[in-house]
């Protein structure tokens, strides 16, 4: 295959600020929460956060997720849909500069933007406006490079729109002709509140990997961590549960694996589950057992949650062969 992982998601610019608790109230946001935004409701935000110092980058769930992949060595492309602005074109530069191609449409609305606001308890509270990422239609999928790849990958946030849903069908459902492996994060556990009935049919029907953390977990199937895996499990062939600072399971079959966290002093917990799928996703695309996946994906994490913003700069590749081999030994 020319490429191990195609990716398909919102193409959004990140806007990173530090907050204080009490300034989420004064904007009227719940803490930890994702919030949809429109435009209006957007202008009114980046009008406020002026006052902030903000750290930009370009972003969205999917595209961080395939980023980090290529960072440890993986042939990755994301498929998504910017304005005709100059943040479109940014966003176009820093994701070819970091090793990922990308194959964007363009769209007269503006391109869409994530405002994260970062608590001290390292807490991250999403706005997002998805301006031009809501335009992508199925003509936008360049599907015979899609057709050239080991993996799809989708992110939650293509699930709730009527539209983005129907065309990562249309994604999902020429994958699964074509033998290509279908992995689905779900993102969010509003989103899969909001949208279980049909998530859910998605899941049975389709994935082949199911990234939740326990929240999302909980959404789709009403159980705690554990019994919740074993619930997705039975109707995917891999099924993972992230638990925050007590670790991760994934399940394949009959088989559980206990993932540790790695020691981290965090002060951002944003990218942390894109780059945990990353370094699973990676290790998958090198044929690495699911134990080896799960620990380069949890170290992977570790190290995000140590800066601000959703992306590492870098990654020391003797690491990852230090951390192969402990794990085999």
């Amino acid at each position: 295959m020319k490429y191990d992982v195609f990716g398909i998601g919102s193409a959004l610019m990140d806007f990173l600020i530090e907050v204080e608790n009490n300034e989420l109230l004064e904007l009227n946001l719940n803490k930890g929460q994702f919030h949809l935004i429109d435009e209006e409701r957007s202008k009114s935000l980046l009008k406020k956060i002026e006052k902030y110092k903000v750290k930009t980058a370009p972003g969205g769930s999917s595209a961080n997720t395939l980023y980090g992949a290529s960072l440890l060595g993986s042939k990755v492309i994301f498929c998504g849909k910017v304005g005709k602005d100059p943040h479109g074109d940014i966003y176009e530069e820093k994701m070819a500069n970091g090793g990922v191609k990308p194959t964007l449409a363009r769209s007269e609305r503006i391109t869409g933007h994530a405002i994260t606001f970062i608590t001290p308890d390292s807490e991250r509270t999403f706005a997002v406006h998805l301006g031009a990422a809501l335009n992508l239609k199925k003509e936008d999928i360049f599907f015979e490079d899609l057709k050239d790849s080991k993996i799809l990958h989708i992110e939650g946030y293509q699930l709730e729109d009527k539209e983005l849903r129907e065309v990562s069908l249309h994604a999902i459902q020429f994958a699964k002709k074509n033998n290509i492996i279908i992995s689905i994060d779900l993102g969010d556990p509003g989103i899969v509140s909001r949208n279980k009935a049909d998530i859910k049919e998605i899941v049975e029907k389709y994935a082949d990997i199911v990234f939740a953390n326990e929240d999302e977990a909980k959404a789709l199937t009403n159980l705690e961590p554990l019994e919740a895996l074993n619930e997705i499990a039975k109707v995917t062939d891999i099924a993972i549960v992230k638990i925050g600072k007590s670790g991760s399971y994934i399940k394949k079959q009959d088989m559980i694996y206990e993932i540790p966290v790695y020691p981290a002093k965090a002060v951002d917990t944003t990218g942390a589950g894109d780059m945990f799928a990353a370094g699973v996703l990676y290790g998958l695309s090198k044929d690495h057992n699911l134990k080896i996946c799960g620990h380069i994906g949890s170290y992977f994490a570790s190290k995000v949650v140590e800066k601000i913003g959703a992306r590492l700069d870098n990654i020391d590749p003797e690491q990852i062969s230090k951390l192969i081999n402990d794990v085999n030994k």
